[in-house]
């Protein structure tokens, strides 16, 4: 039976990870005991996350880099333009692998490592433990607060939550990682090398309370912490993003199968708005050739392209109209070399 490729980047969800050849020596991990991989909230994803998974057009070179991620256990980090699709790829990958929800983490230059992993709230705490002290020890009335311990006021980050031991691979969706302070990418090494951490708070208390329940990033279900350790039993398919605004330590570059994934060449873009707005038309077909034109001469993203066909395609919208939207709506992201009118 063939092994490759596992994620193929066709629309239909399929069972290809049972086909998934167990992981390099150096990438074996074995946390546990097992859990199953999560459904989506309400049995079903979002509309417009199912929309983008289904309608994401995969190009060979991310097919590869896809299964070689997959297979290596190793993240993927993607770079490009802004608009390629590169924060849409781990949606297609959960969708076509039957892999569950989506956990998502969003960069900024405030974000520090514990976040990915877990959020405590001392503060928290101690306003529980004066309520509590101020209520002489008697129990709390319906409704209020169930209680003042460490779990009480700890919850796993999305990253925390990916590295849960579960059956099979999480996705993670660590977006615009080139926003973050220049620490981040050096903080994550360990953690993605290892497959695990600790929470101090649990295992300061582990001596008291051996195991622990905490809510996961992406459900009020808890799931149990033993000392304070967390280890993953499949690893994560970890997507990281970056619209290039930095250089990364060749430390972390090392520990990521990388692609990079560049404007869309016209079919690819053709096939892309007949994905997410249907068959073309003469005027989408024009529009599509003035948007590469334009994005010749300065960068444009591929969302713009459809937000400008949608609002073209308004019944009764005036000609006039569709041009002066388009215009409107197609503004270049940086400096433009030359313009050209449509």
């Amino acid at each position: 039976m063939s092994i490759w490729p596992v994620y193929t980047g066709t629309e239909e969800p399929h069972d290809g990870m049972a086909r998934l050849p167990d992981p390099p020596p150096w990438r074996t991990f074995n946390g546990g005991p097992p859990l199953p991989l999560p459904l989506e909230p309400n049995g079903a994803a979002s509309p417009d996350r199912e929309h983008r998974a289904a309608t994401y057009q995969a190009t060979p070179q991310s097919v590869e880099m896809v299964n070689a991620a997959l297979v290596l256990r190793r993240p993927l980090l993607i770079t490009g333009p802004p608009g390629s699709g590169k924060s849409s790829l781990p949606y297609a990958v959960a969708r076509e692998l039957k892999l569950g929800p989506v956990l998502r983490w969003n960069i900024t230059s405030r974000t520090v490592l514990q976040d990915g992993l877990y959020q405590y709230d001392p503060m928290a705490r101690l306003l529980a433990a004066s309520r509590e002290a101020g209520n002489g020890g008697r129990d709390e009335p319906a409704g209020a607060p169930a209680g003042n311990t460490v779990e009480d006021h700890l919850r796993l980050g999305p990253l925390g939550t990916a590295l849960l031991p579960y059956e099979r691979p999480r996705v993670l969706l660590i977006d615009e990682i080139d926003k973050s302070d220049l620490d981040l990418p050096n903080d994550l090494l360990n953690v993605l090398e290892e497959g695990q951490y600790e929470i101090p708070e649990l295992v300061r208390a582990a001596r008291q309370a051996p195991t622990a329940r905490l809510m996961a990033s992406d459900s009020d279900d808890r799931v149990t912490i033993a000392e304070g350790r967390v280890r993953c039993r499949a690893f994560p398919f970890i997507v990281l993003t970056s619209n290039g605004e930095r250089e990364f330590p060749p430390a972390f570059l090392r520990r990521c199968v990388r692609l990079h994934l560049r404007r869309p060449e016209r079919e690819h873009l053709e096939n892309i708005v007949r994905a997410h707005l249907g068959d073309l038309d003469p005027g989408t077909e024009e529009m599509i050739a003035s948007f590469l034109e334009q994005n010749s001469v300065g960068e444009l993203a591929t969302d713009q392209l459809l937000n400008a066909i949608y609002l073209a395609r308004v019944p009764g919208l005036p000609a006039e109209s569709r041009e002066d939207l388009a215009k409107a709506v197609l503004v270049h992201l940086g400096p433009v070399t030359e313009f050209h009118d449509f």
